[in-house]
């Protein structure tokens, strides 16, 4: 696909993505240290197993947003779909984008809910709504954390990404048992830089014993 094409079409899938998630504050997808069991998952990687299955899986690095009892939910790290202005982006957005400069990526967050849109970021400027993984990062959905981003005032570190991964009770413990992944701990060079063909045997190369 030419890259004015591309463009166009991922600016116009993000914004729509942003636009659907709005009102997700709030929701089932915020953490819940009620019901976080000690062996939480919450803020580790998840790692692709090399013989995994499921293609939509394979040699994903996803980084773990909530795991509790109810089940579990994070983003892919590792697939970039492609770059788009921030000024296109701005635009679209409603607000002016004279002096806007730079491109953003968008990441394929997973297979849940492609149409919605999640910021995974560093704690160092915050912009609500947010959901809190832990002290290093968290996860907003507001629209307004891409002006402060395309202005350069927003957090340091950050992954725009559409979609994401999600587990039901039981279900991500029962894959786990069944060596579909392994855990390694998080690491913010695999989380936000862009060698994105060497994340998943970084992440791999950092994993804990399988479990």
């Amino acid at each position: 696909m030419p890259r004015d094409r591309l463009q166009s079409s991922l600016s116009r899938f993000f914004i729509l993505a942003f636009v659907c998630v709005v009102a997700l504050a709030g929701s089932t997808l915020a953490n819940d240290p009620s019901t976080t069991p000690k062996n939480s998952l919450t803020g580790k990687l998840l790692v692709a197993k090399p013989d995994m299955s499921d293609p939509r899986f394979r040699e994903t690095v996803i980084f773990v947003a909530r795991h509790d009892e109810s089940g579990a939910f994070g983003l892919i790290v590792n697939r970039p779909l492609g770059e788009v202005t921030y000024a296109t982006v701005v635009k679209n957005l409603g607000a002016d984008p004279t002096g806007i400069e730079g491109n953003v990526s968008i990441f394929y967050g997973g297979p849940v809910d492609p149409k919605r849109g999640l910021i995974l970021h560093s704690n160092d400027n915050p912009h609500p709504p947010l959901i809190p993984v832990n002290d290093r990062y968290s996860i907003t959905i507001s629209t307004e954390i891409i002006l402060a981003l395309a202005s350069g005032f927003g957090p340091k570190k950050s992954i725009l990404a559409i979609g994401y991964a999600g587990w039901s009770e039981g279900q991500l413990e029962r894959e786990l048992e069944r060596n579909d992944w392994v855990v390694a701990p998080s690491d913010e060079k695999i989380l936000f830089d862009r060698k994105f063909e060497t994340k998943w045997k970084r992440a791999y190369d950092l994993r804990f014993i399988d479990i």
